[in-house]
């Protein structure tokens, strides 16, 4: 027998919880996401170092929940904001510009640890629209994915800059399974 509400509100933790569809899934990664970048934000509060960041992760936080809704929703993500994003992303390349030369092994603090989280989450939420797309459901607007992708990117880049600034060098890292052209 299928998994249901049992139509007492204070066991329902979320309307679409019981659906079948990776659309929920979604949804919730992408709660998960916002929680982390909020998580993040309180991890470098107090740190002059870092007001750049904290300023941008506070405008970046309500963006997720837009990400979260637009394909269920009304879509609230496009194409100015990975313009919005790519300009961080220049800007925070220049910062870190010359000093990643391959693969790495994650470090760092706490607040670094939670952007590595967020860049799995952000995987997460790519492969979940991929899903949905197949599935043929709901529309998966284009801008998402590449939102999400460009998501991941700079929260990559933005654990570079916290331990650079932190004094942190991460220890390269080779594959046996992979060449250096992956």
């Amino acid at each position: 027998m299928p998994l249901k509400y049992s139509g007492d509100i204070r066991e329902l933790c979320y309307p679409f919880i019981y659906e079948h569809s990776p659309l929920c899934d979604f949804e919730i990664i992408t709660d998960e996401l916002c929680a982390t970048v909020g998580g993040i934000i309180s991890e470098l509060e107090g740190e002059d170092r870092f007001t750049d960041l904290i300023d941008f992760l506070t405008l970046l936080q309500p963006k997720i929940f837009h990400l979260n809704a637009s394909i269920r929703g009304k879509q609230a993500v496009f194409e100015q904001d990975i313009q919005w994003l790519a300009g961080y992303f220049d800007h925070y390349q220049q910062e870190i510009d010359g000093q990643i030369n391959g693969f790495i092994l994650p470090r760092g603090g706490r607040a670094v640890q939670l952007l590595h989280s967020c860049r799995s989450q952000s995987k997460k939420a790519i492969r979940f629209m991929v899903f949905i797309d197949k599935e043929g459901h709901h529309d998966v607007p284009d801008v998402l994915h590449r939102f999400a992708n460009r998501l991941c990117n700079l929260f990559f880049q933005l654990t570079v800059v916290i331990n650079r600034r932190s004094g942190i060098i991460e220890p390269d890292y080779t594959s046996k399974s992979y060449g250096k052209g992956i």
